[in-house]
């Protein structure tokens, strides 16, 4: 097993274990579409999220990374649209693991990397699935490909690793 330190602005000293081999041995519920790599060159959370976590995650992830130089920019974002809610409104609604205090997204390439956490990570994944009525919004509201239709509700999705784009 692996262990991986973590020493960035939301967290120092924290420390965890890779018991699983990165990107496999997934729970049978937990079927992103996307990886971390995707989704962060495809453009969410405004380009602002995981900038100073480079250390803990493959370098090959940051490569087509579409971050801003400074604050959040929505342009970025794949649908180039504003579709996250502050962090302080995820701390609100206790949707924030303090292991994971950027929230889903963290857990996530965590998860990718091989850590498990079996109480947070079916938590964690029950919200996930939880995004499928979003889906179902869009399906039956927006022809088939038309990616100008909900895009506030597409870039939500995107930030949960499902395709919005196929759908």
């Amino acid at each position: 097993m692996k262990k991986v330190r973590v020493d960035d602005k939301m967290q120092r000293g924290y420390e965890y274990e890779l018991t699983a081999p990165a990107g496999e041995d997934f729970d049978p519920e937990f079927t992103p579409e996307l990886t971390p790599k995707e989704m962060l060159a495809l453009g969410v959370f405004g380009g602002v999220y995981m900038r100073d976590c480079r250390d803990e995650f493959p370098a090959d992830w940051f490569e087509y990374a579409r971050f801003a130089a400074d604050k959040k920019d929505a342009t970025l974002n794949f649908f180039q649209i504003n579709a996250s809610q502050p962090l302080a409104e995820w701390v609100r609604k206790g949707w924030i693991y303090e292991e994971d205090q950027r929230g889903w997204f963290q857990r996530y390439c965590r998860y990718y990397m091989g850590r498990r956490i079996a109480g947070e990570d079916a938590r964690q994944i029950k919200r996930w699935k939880n995004m499928t009525r979003h889906i179902s919004q869009v399906k039956k509201y927006c022809a088939p490909g038309d990616l100008l239709c909900r895009r506030r509700q597409r870039q939500a999705i995107l930030h949960w690793a499902y395709d919005s784009r196929k759908i």
